[in-house]
C-alpha cells in the first residue's frame, strides 16, 4: 500500500475554512486530518460539531477524527452522525479501552488509538487486533508547529514489528513535527499515514507540497 497523507485542517485559514477545505479536496490528499480539543485533556481547544459539520459540507474525503478529549465515549456517536471516517481516542483518556473501540466500530467507523509520546507502544498487546489504525503522537499534543521527537522512530519499528504478529492490516499513523526532511524515514520505519498541519498550509503551495510528500522520489531527495 502506499502511504496516505492527511493534512491537519487545524493548520487551515479558518477565515477561509471552504477555500483550503476545496483545495485539499482537489489534491493529491487522502484524508482530512480533523483534530478535537478540549482544553482539559490537553491545553489547547479546537473546535465543535458546528465546525465539524462545517467541514463535512464541503469535504469529498474521508474525515480522520482525532478525539484530544476525557470522557470520548459520550461523543464517539455524534462524531460519526457528522461525518467521521475514522475516530481516534487516546489510550491515556480511556479507562475502559476494549470497550470504547467496541463503540466506535459499533457506530459505524474505524477504530484507532492515539499514544502520547511517554507512552509505550507494547500496552496495545492485548487491543491490536481490534485496531483499525494506531496513531503515533511524534510531538506532545495540543499545540501545531512543534518539533519532531526523534525515538518516535523506534517506537513506529517495534509497534511495525507487534502488528505482523497480531494484525498485518494494522495502519500506523503518525502525527507531529511532519514535513519532508523526515518523511523518507518514517517511511522506512513503517508509517502508512502521516499528518502534516503547517509543514502544508504555511507553504506558498499546499497542493504541491501534498503532492511531494506523496512522491518517493521526491521524499528521497529531502532525506536528511
Amino acid at each position: 500500500m502506499k502511504h496516505l497523507i492527511a493534512p491537519s485542517v487545524l493548520s487551515a485559514d479558518f477565515a477561509n475554512l471552504q477555500r483550503d477545505i476545496e483545495l485539499i479536496n482537489s489534491s493529491d490528499a487522502d484524508w482530512f486530518h480533523v483534530d478535537i480539543m478540549d482544553g482539559v485533556f490537553v491545553p489547547n481547544i479546537s473546535f465543535g460539531f458546528p465546525v465539524m459539520e462545517a467541514i463535512r459540507k464541503y469535504a469529498t474525503k474521508p474525515l480522520d477524527v482525532h478525539l484530544m478529549i476525557i470522557n470520548p465515549d459520550e461523543y464517539i456517536e455524534r462524531f460519526v452522525k457528522a461525518g467521521a471516517y475514522m475516530v481516534t481516542v487516546h489510550y491515556e483518556a480511556c479507562t475502559h479501552l476494549h470497550k470504547t473501540i467496541q463503540t466506535i466500530k459499533n457506530a459505524g467507523a474505524k477504530a484507532c488509538v492515539a499514544l502520547n509520546p511517554h507512552t509505550p507502544v507494547e500496552l496495545l498487546t492485548d487491543i491490536l487486533g481490534d485496531l483499525d489504525m494506531v496513531l503515533i503522537m511524534s510531538v506532545n499534543p495540543g499545540f501545531g508547529g512543534q518539533h519532531f521527537i526523534p525515538h518516535t522512530l523506534d517506537k513506529i519499528r517495534r509497534l511495525k514489528a507487534m502488528s505482523v504478529k497480531l494484525n498485518p492490516d494494522l495502519l500506523i499513523e503518525v502525527d507531529g513535527g511532519i514535513s519532508l526532511l523526515n518523511t523518507a524515514d518514517l517511511l522506512e520505519a513503517g508509517a502508512d499515514v502521516l499528518v502534516a498541519g503547517s509543514a502544508i498550509f504555511s507553504t506558498a503551495s499546499p497542493a504541491k507540497t501534498i503532492t511531494a510528500m506523496k512522491d518517493v522520489n521526491v521524499i528521497k531527495q529531502h532525506t536528511i
